[in-house]
């Protein structure tokens, strides 16, 4: 099995805009965990972390999902960083989900650079992202990419 898992860490001194978007991405994946119980949906995950960032005027990517991970590092089902509660996919025992905010602080598109792998905000702004893997328990979900 496979679990996902990113940070994103400020070096040397850093803007109060940059702590703040480096807390709010911690929070809205934060959001996002607390929603992963037996009888809740996808898209109760999707609209937690949606309502945590926007509430603080920042955006959410559209082109980049948490995702199911087990025996491979991608499966299904997708967990955009933005929906509607009560939709989506319902949530049972057992199931392992990489949530990943994106957080922006412009516009909420992205553009790939010409490594093809390096991933930008649009417009140049700021952008942070966190990720664990989360298993869905009887319980209070279980966070599997803590040391």
């Amino acid at each position: 099995y496979v679990a996902d898992s990113a940070f994103t860490a400020g070096v040397g001194e850093i803007s109060s805009q940059a702590r703040d978007l480096l807390e709010v991405t911690q929070g809205a994946l934060q959001a996002g965990i607390q929603k992963m119980r037996i009888g809740n949906r996808t898209g109760d995950i999707s609209a937690a972390i949606q309502q945590h960032v926007e509430s603080r005027g920042y955006h959410v990517t559209r082109e980049y999902t948490g995702h199911g991970v087990g025996r491979q590092m991608h499966e299904g089902p997708q967990v955009p960083n933005y929906g509607k509660p009560g939709t989506g996919v319902p949530l049972r025992q057992g199931m392992t989900i990489a949530l990943e905010p994106m957080v922006l602080v412009g516009t909420h598109a992205t553009r790939v650079l010409a490594d093809q792998w390096t991933v930008v905000s649009s417009d140049g702004s700021l952008t942070a992202h966190f990720e664990h893997s989360v298993a869905v328990t009887a319980g209070d979900p279980l966070i599997l990419t803590v040391p």
